[in-house]
C-alpha cells in the first residue's frame, strides 16, 4: 500500500516580487507564507518559509527517526536524538543549485557503545527514505555521542 501526502502551492505574482502559500489536508500547512526573499535574501522567518527549508525539516526529521528505528532493531531505547539539517543553496550558472546537506546528529542512548552509534547513524544516513530521494546532492554527517 503506498502512502500519499500532499502539500498544495499557491503563488501570486512575479517570481521575485510575487508571494506564495502553503496549504496541506492536515493544516500543518495553513496557508503558510513563502517567497522570494525567504528563499534567497536570508530573511530567517521575516517573510516566510522556503523549499530548502522545507527539505531541511524532513530529512531532519526522518533521519533522527530512521536512527532511532535501527537503535531500536537493536535493542536499545534511544534517550535522545537530535537532528539538524543544513540545505546549502548557492548560484549556479544562471540559476540556483542545492549543492550539500549537512546533517548533524547528537544522541545519547545508555547501554550502548560510541562505535556502534556512530555506525548506526552512518546506516540511518543511507537508510532513511529523504536521504535516498535527496541522492543527487553530497549528504555529509557529522555525530556525537553520549552514554
Amino acid at each position: 500500500m503506498a502512502i500519499k501526502r500532499k502539500v498544495n502551492a499557491n503563488w501570486k505574482g512575479t517570481g521575485t516580487e510575487g508571494k506564495g502559500h502553503l496549504s496541506s489536508p492536515n493544516n500543518f500547512f495553513e496557508n503558510t507564507p513563502y517567497s522570494f526573499k525567504s528563499r534567497f535574501e536570508n530573511e530567517d522567518g521575516k517573510s516566510g518559509t522556503n523549499p530548502e527549508e522545507l527539505i531541511a525539516a524532513a530529512h531532519s526529521a526522518c533521519y533522527a527517526m530512521a536512527l532511532s528505528v535501527e537503535i531500536s532493531k537493536a535493542g536499545h531505547t534511544p534517550d535522545e536524538i537530535d537532528a539538524n539539517a543544513e540545505v546549502v543553496l548557492d548560484k549556479e550558472g544562471e540559476g540556483f543549485a542545492i549543492k550539500e546537506i549537512k546533517l548533524t546528529v547528537k544522541g545519547k542512548v545508555s547501554d550502548l557503545s560510541e562505535e556502534k552509534f556512530l555506525e548506526m547513524a552512518e546506516g540511518a544516513k543511507k537508510g532513511c527514505p529523504i536521504s535516498k530521494a535527496l541522492s543527487a546532492v553530497p549528504i555529509s554527517l557529522e555525530a556525537s555521542f553520549e552514554a
